[in-house]
This record gives C-alpha cells, sequence and structure tokens, in this order.
C-alpha cells in the first residue's frame, strides 16, 4: 500500500518542545525514528501495519491505498466483519474514535476478528492497543448510545493468500538476470525504498502549517453525531477514559504570550479579534497535548472530568480574559497587567538604557 508521512500536520513540525512520539512508540518493526525532530522511516521496513497511522492524534500518517474515512463508508454500504485477514491492514488502525464511527454509521452490530491476534508476530504492541481502543470506544458509546462493538475469535482466513505468495515467486523469479531489463522499474523502486525517508521544513511545509485543519476522523465523527438522538441526560467520564479530545482550563499563570492558540493545528484554540480572549472548542480538540508542551509558564492544563454533553451541543468557551491597552511610548497593543502603561519590549529597552548610562557613567 505504501506509507505517507505529511511533515505539515505532525505537531513536531510546529514546535520543537512537543514531546509527541507515539507514532514511534506503536511502531513494531521500530522502523519510525525520529530525525531532525520530524518522524522518518525506511519504507521496505514498513510491515504496513498502520499502528502509526492509528495513534497519530493528526493524520499525519497515512497509506496510499486504504484510507479509514473512504472504508468507512464502505463499511456503511456494506457491513462486514473487520479483520486484517480480509478487508484492513491490522486493527490498530483504527482508534477508539474511528470505532465508534463506525459503529454509530451503521444499522448492523459492528464485529472485529481478533482471532489472529494472540499468534500474530507483532502482537506485543498492537494488541494491547486493539484492546484498549474497543474498551474505551464502547465505553464512550455506553454513555449515549445502545450500540456496542464486539472482538471475536472468528480466525477468517484471507481468500488472497495463495495469490500473494504466487506474486512473491513471480518477482524473485523476475530478478533473474536474463529478466532484470524489464523490471527495471521495479527493481529500482525496492533498492529506493531500502533508504531512510527523512522529512524537513519548507516553505511549502510552513504555508500548510498556517492553515488549520481538521482531521477527516474528526470531520466524520461530527457528522454522524448529528444524526444520534441527544440523550435526555449527558454523563460526564474521566479525562483519562477519552484519548481523542478534552476539554481545558487556563490558570492565572497565563500571560497571554499567544503560542498556544496560534500553533494549535486543529484552531481548537483560538482567540478573538483584539486578543483579549483565548476561546477553547473541545469537538475540534485531538488531544495532541502540544498547546500543554509549548506553554512556559505551564498554564494550560485538561479538566479532570470530559462532559458528553459536548458532543451534541459543541461549545466555544472562553477560557482566559486579558485587559489589553495601547503602549505610551511606541503606540502597539499589549497585555495590561498594572502599573505604567508601557509594553513589555518598550519596558525592557527603556531598562537596558538605564543600565548603559549607569555603566557609562562608573566608567567615567
Amino acid at each position: 500500500m505504501g506509507l505517507n508521512f505529511d511533515a505539515s500536520s505532525c505537531v513536531r513540525t510546529s514546535a520543537i518542545a512537543s514531546n509527541c512520539q507515539k507514532c514511534v512508540d506503536i511502531c513494531p518493526v521500530q522502523t519510525i525514528k525520529l530525525a531532525s525532530n520530524l518522524p522518518s522511516f525506511t519504507p521496505i521496513e514498513c510491515i504496513e501495519c498502520g499502528g502509526c497511522t492509528g495513534v497519530c492524534p493528526t493524520s499525519s500518517f497515512a497509506f496510499s491505498e486504504f484510507n479509514v474515512t473512504d472504508f468507512s463508508f464502505e463499511y456503511f454500504a456494506d457491513p462486514q466483519v473487520l479483520s486484517c485477514k480480509q478487508n484492513t491492514p491490522c486493527l490498530a488502525v483504527f482508534n477508539s474514535e474511528e470505532l465508534i464511527s463506525l459503529a454509530l454509521g451503521s444499522d448492523k452490530e459492528l464485529v472485529l476478528d481478533i482471532g489472529h491476534c494472540e499468534t500474530c508476530k507483532i502482537k506485543e504492541k498492537l494488541y494491547p492497543l486493539i484492546i484498549a481502543n474497543i474498551e474505551e470506544a464502547n465505553f464512550i458509546l455506553s454513555s449515549f448510545s445502545s450500540k456496542q462493538i464486539k472482538c471475536e475469535n472468528i480466525k477468517l482466513e484471507s481468500p488472497q493468500a495463495k495469490e500473494e505468495e504466487t506474486s512473491r515467486r513471480d518477482f524473485l523469479h523476475n530478478l533473474k538476470p536474463i529478466n532484470a531489463i524489464k523490471h527495471k522499474v521495479e527493481f529500482d523502486d525496492i533498492v529506493n525504498k531500502d533508504e531512510l525517508k527523512s522529512f524537513g521544513i519548507d516553505d511549502a511545509v510552513i504555508s500548510k502549517i498556517k492553515n488549520k485543519k481538521i482531521p477527516d476522523k474528526r470531520k466524520l465523527f461530527f457528522a454522524l453525531l448529528k444524526q444520534e438522538e441527544r440523550p435526555k441526560r449527558y454523563e460526564t467520564i474521566d479525562s483519562n477514559d477519552i484519548s481523542f479530545s478534552s476539554q481545558k482550563y487556563i490558570d492565572k499563570n497565563c500571560t497571554n504570550c499567544q503560542i498556544c492558540y496560534r500553533i494549535c493545528p486543529t484552531g481548537a484554540l483560538s482567540n478573538n479579534s483584539n486578543f483579549s480572549e483565548i476561546h477553547f472548542d473541545a469537538m475540534l480538540c485531538v488531544k495532541c497535548h502540544l498547546c500543554h508542551d509549548v506553554c512556559i509558564e505551564n498554564a494550560i492544563h485538561i479538566q479532570p472530568s470530559f462532559e458528553i454533553k459536548e458532543f451534541f451541543e459543541p461549545t466555544s468557551r472562553v477560557l482566559a480574559n486579558f485587559v489589553i491597552k495601547r503602549c505610551d511610548e511606541c503606540g502597539n497593543s499589549f497585555t495590561y497587567t498594572g502599573g505604567n502603561v508601557v509594553c513589555p519590549r518598550c519596558r525592557t529597552e527603556e531598562d537596558e538604557a538605564i543600565m548603559l548610562h549607569q555603566i557609562a557613567r562608573n566608567n567615567l
């Protein structure tokens, strides 16, 4: 299928302070590594399990021939048991949010075949993730829906197994010198895949970063929620029980430096027109933790609980208010905290001028 990486969507591209390395931690063959602060991988080493695509909060990783959102619409039209042997990569490709969407979008019960997981060579990292995703999805579903996801030991077999083995033998046969010329393009492709694929930050990537992007999985999730009947009573769950969204608050240590909402990849954090307020929309949050990683004052926090009400009545809440005034020295607007109406920059320049003046006097 081929694994692709979009550097502009990765939170590590937006800030070197990001601690996210979920893709590195989940990769069962350890081909994903950090190079110059960004994920890199060797394509030929990738076994296309989909673990990295499942855990990435901003959908930076994707397959060229398997898209979870596209697959979801196919599933809605023709619901089938999800199996790594028949219609999907490893079941770890679906995170809990996507599993909830699959369950909501079909009248039939969503069933996952985990029959091959126990004997799978890559189960050490991926099997616990699959089970955790199913448990989380079912727990969240139970707060507003009667639907549940089943995992069963079915052990479906791949109908293409023999064809794939034949194709593999044919390719090895075609590597013989007599057949090498007509298959040179294919051979060169494999050689290229054996090289480390690293990524950088150029003007095109920077331009894309500036455009806030909501992952397709969230758009689908939100669209399906609109079709659901609203619960008579909204439940509240522990924040640790939901991996794909959060509710936040900002404490008094916030200096309104603006970095949190400037780098938020989805626009969950935003500001008003004169920068006097910081807003937050939980339904746009993908819990990437980037705003926490870059906050120098550690002023932004996750609420201990999450309100299911956000799914059905999303609200942009004001997390912080500030007084904005124009500097008496330069005329620029700044966050005023008391005292003389002078912005931090002018105050710093004034302090430096006083210090230089004192040094000059002492040298006389």
